[in-house]
């Protein structure tokens, strides 16, 4: 019951954090300890499912899709996106600078607790690392040549298979990419008038994108584990910028619906913001609550499961079936 409610907390921690464009459910899975069993535990929906229902009936099928982690994960996922998140995107639209320096300083210390050298650090890790800081950095820009692609249901399955792809990959946002691509608000408006169509061209491609990449991931977590560690921590890395609190909107695009796309900013001192803006900086504010941010994910480190994710040891009896079964 203990591990349950834990992972329903998780859950609810990575729904919330999913309603803010510039954070990712997946950098409080991977800083909670949790990221690897979630990703094989993805993978495991497939053709192997079939194989397990017959070997075993239902409960070998739930045993194979680790449905003891998977349940109260999406429960807490869920509650959270019903009421926690709506609590978080009233505090981005009222008070964005305070919200944005909470999650700089959990995102800026989760990228100090995951980025501690494991055993087989070799030199070359570098590089994943530098690949992850410019993927992290170069994706929005690339995002608005989706609506290249003309046909507006083929837009929304790419968005969605991107979206969701980027939610597994800690420190890069579905929603900011979405926001990049100008699907944010196509997709919140169809979630709140219930508009079946396109939410299911959209669900097809989180579909598509979900069993694609968390396999791609998996494989890449079991045979190349410290190069995959390093990658990740470059994306929580380069997703810093996004969060940074003071900045300026400097170059953006209108999308389809007339909303505005941002495509780059202005990164700026407290007081150059105070001074372009005409607004108050909250300096103070900011600051308590980005070391509240920081504190937050240091005691979730020394306290929790993320050591079993930096050594790669199996977190769970699933957890080593699944590292067996790729």
């Amino acid at each position: 019951m203990k591990r349950h409610l834990g992972i329903f907390l998780r859950g609810a921690g990575m729904g919330a954090a999913d309603a803010v464009p510039g954070v990712s459910g997946g950098t409080i899975a991977f800083i909670t300890g949790i990221y690897e069993e979630l990703i094989h535990t993805i993978k495991r929906f497939g053709p192997s499912a079939f194989a397990a229902l017959r070997q075993g009936g239902l409960a070998g099928l739930a045993t194979h899709l680790n449905l003891r982690f998977l349940v109260p994960l999406l429960a807490g996922i869920a509650v959270s996106l019903i009421t926690v998140a709506h609590l978080v995107v009233w505090l981005l639209d009222a008070h964005p600078l305070l919200l944005n320096g909470f999650f700089f300083g959990l995102v800026a210390a989760s990228a100090l607790v995951v980025g501690r050298h494991p055993m087989d650090w070799r030199w070359w890790h570098i590089l994943p690392l530098g690949l992850g800081l410019a993927l992290a950095q170069g994706l929005p820009a690339l995002m608005p040549l989706i609506n290249g692609l003309g046909n507006p249901s083929l837009v929304l399955v790419v968005g969605g298979a991107i979206a969701i792809s980027a939610m597994l990959l800690p420190g890069v946002s579905g929603s900011f990419l979405l926001l990049s691509m100008g699907l944010y608000d196509v997709v919140m408006q169809g979630i709140r008038s219930f508009d079946v169509p396109l939410l299911a061209l959209f669900a097809l491609g989180c579909l598509i994108g979900l069993f694609s990449f968390s396999r791609l991931l998996s494989w890449l977590l079991s045979r190349h584990h410290t190069a995959t560690l390093q990658l990740l921590v470059g994306f929580i890395v380069g997703s810093l910028p996004v969060l940074w609190p003071w900045r300026e909107l400097t170059r953006y695009q209108l999308g389809s619906e007339g909303q505005v796309i941002p495509l780059d900013h202005r990164y700026l001192s407290p007081w150059d913001f105070a001074a372009v803006t005409g607004d108050s900086a909250q300096l103070w504010g900011v600051t308590a609550l980005a070391v509240v941010g920081m504190l937050l994910v240091l005691m979730i480190a020394r306290i929790g499961d993320t050591p079993n994710d930096m050594t790669g040891a199996p977190t769970s009896r699933a957890d080593k079936e699944n590292r067996s079964d790729v």
